[in-house]
């Protein structure tokens, strides 16, 4: 099993160990001690799992008082998966990385707590699962805009299937507000500037 460093600290790619003869496959999808020592959290409180069609984008989505980091695999499929740092203050502020996900490759992304996540259906249709470090919060969800054109991210789709909520966020710019604040130590803070 290979844990990958990202263009943005933090963000970890894993590239599992996959066994495979004439009866399937067989891989670890979760491995505690591994992934501590990697530098992926070892509470998770919460599986999510989603079907999606073609063209479907879900994101930028993120919670700010009850952050989640999100252990993120394509099951069913293929999408591509992006983390935006949305951390006032973070060297990497309004940087993303993208990667793809697919049940062919069997990849995982790991996205910490103060990123902004999303995804979009590359395939026909697409299944994802991802665990999460902490749970949904409906009144803490925020969002940013998916197409913000500061932040140029090269989704590979165009006009994507949307839901009334992900068309209705604002831009990075626009969120100033609704962000969590960096820390030197990597880490994040919750709490708001009261300008």
């Amino acid at each position: 099993m290979r844990f990958i460093e990202t263009s943005l600290k933090g963000v970890i790619l894993i590239e599992p160990d996959v066994l495979q003869d004439h009866r399937g496959i067989f891989l670890e999808l979760y491995h505690l001690d591994k992934y501590a020592k990697a530098g992926i959290p070892s509470r998770f409180v919460q599986d999510n799992f989603a079907t999606s069609a073609q063209g479907t984008l879900r994101g930028l989505h993120y919670q700010l008082r009850q952050p989640q980091g999100k252990l993120v695999i394509a099951i069913e499929g293929a999408i591509f998966d992006v983390a935006l740092d949305i951390r006032r203050g973070s060297p990497s502020f309004g940087q993303w990385h993208g990667v793809e996900l697919s049940a062919e490759s069997r990849r995982q992304l790991y996205i910490p707590p103060g990123f902004a996540h999303g995804y979009c259906v590359i395939s026909d249709a697409a299944a994802v699962m991802y665990k999460c470090t902490d749970f949904y919060a409906p009144g803490d969800e925020r969002g940013i805009l998916w197409n913000d054109p500061a932040l140029n991210i090269a989704w590979p789709i165009v006009k994507p299937l949307l839901s009334r909520k992900d068309q209705s966020y604002k831009s990075l710019a626009d969120s100033d507000m609704d962000l969590p604040a960096y820390k030197e130590t990597g880490n994040f803070s919750t709490e708001r500037d009261e300008r």
